[in-house]
């Protein structure tokens, strides 16, 4: 019986009764729960179907035979035999498993690093490829700029050939028109000279008295 004191106490009670006279049983089952919370449950009913009353083990006696005594050893060391090979069989069976998930699981590991390497390969051809074609690109647009200022620096060398021969087409121009004007002012103070001279001659010519005989004639200005 269990002491109501306890905060927590379970018990069972089981009693089967067999009636020798109407060969009938009683099943009656009490259980006690916690302190404030007390339980009884009281159940009769028929007995449970295939249940079997254990045997007591037959001890043995002094008269056993050193036979009997033999084979029961004989039975114990062939239960223990098939215990251990029950038991190697479980372990093999395990250790194969094992193996069968570790092949698995590498293969799996290998499969993945072949597809992440080959995805890599392909990612990097990719990135060449791509890397190659914006240097082709560049390269082609560096030829093009290339030949554009080459062609430039061609048109104003031949401007600036055109701006020299036109500048000096001038300066010759200017020299000869400087070189003409320069000696038509040379030629006007030859005939300035020359008529200066002459009015010289005439004026010297009439401030002397003239004779009849002597009458020198005046140069015209002409």
């Amino acid at each position: 019986m269990v002491h109501p004191a306890e905060n927590t106490v379970a018990a069972e009670v089981v009693v089967e009764q067999v009636d020798m006279e109407s060969k009938e049983a009683t099943e009656i089952r009490c259980q006690e729960k916690s302190r404030g919370g007390l339980s009884y449950e009281v159940i009769l009913a028929e007995p449970a179907p295939n249940v079997t009353i254990p045997k007591k083990p037959v001890t043995p006696g002094k008269n056993v035979s050193a036979e009997e005594i033999e084979q029961k050893l004989k039975a114990a060391e062939e239960r223990r035999i098939s215990l251990e090979q029950k038991k190697m069989a479980d372990l093999t069976y395990k250790l194969a498993k094992i193996e069968e998930a570790t092949r698995k699981k590498d293969e799996i590991t290998n499969e993945f690093i072949n597809q992440t390497k080959e995805q890599l390969e392909s990612k990097m051809e990719q990135h060449v490829e791509k890397r190659e074609a914006i240097i082709s690109d560049l390269k082609e647009k560096l030829k093009i700029h290339s030949q554009e200022i080459e062609k430039t620096r061609e048109q104003l060398e031949q401007q600036k050939y055109i701006e020299k021969i036109a500048i000096e087409e001038k300066l010759k121009t200017a020299q000869t028109l400087r070189d003409e004007n320069i000696k038509k002012m040379l030629e006007r103070l030859k005939e300035h000279e020359r008529r200066a001279e002459l009015v010289r001659q005439n004026k010297a010519a009439a401030q002397q008295p003239l004779s009849e005989d002597n009458a020198a004639p005046i140069a015209s200005s002409g």
